[in-house]
């Protein structure tokens, strides 16, 4: 999995739109493997984004856990502290 993809279920507050949007784009643009699509693209580009958010967005809203809302802080911390980890030799 990308590493920039972040889990986005289960947070307090809950994923904003803006995180789900981001998400969308960085699975596309994985799969696709470009960053930018040519202008020919773009069109399929845009709507595979917006698709992906909109089941994205259903998937996170229909989900349902019994565990107790993760903390963005305290994962953002453990995050860093496995890249650190990754990258200190």
């Amino acid at each position: 999995m990308c590493r920039n993809i972040r889990p986005l279920n289960n947070f307090e507050p809950p994923a904003t739109s803006q995180e789900v949007q981001d998400a969308a784009l960085q699975f596309v643009r994985k799969v696709s493997g470009t960053t930018r699509p040519s202008a020919a693209n773009q069109e399929v580009f845009d709507r595979a984004v917006h698709e992906i958010a909109h089941a994205t967005q259903h998937l996170l809203d229909d989900l349902v856990t019994v565990a107790p809302p993760k903390n963005r802080q305290v994962e953002a911390e453990k995050r860093r502290a496995r890249s650190a980890a990754r990258y200190a030799s």
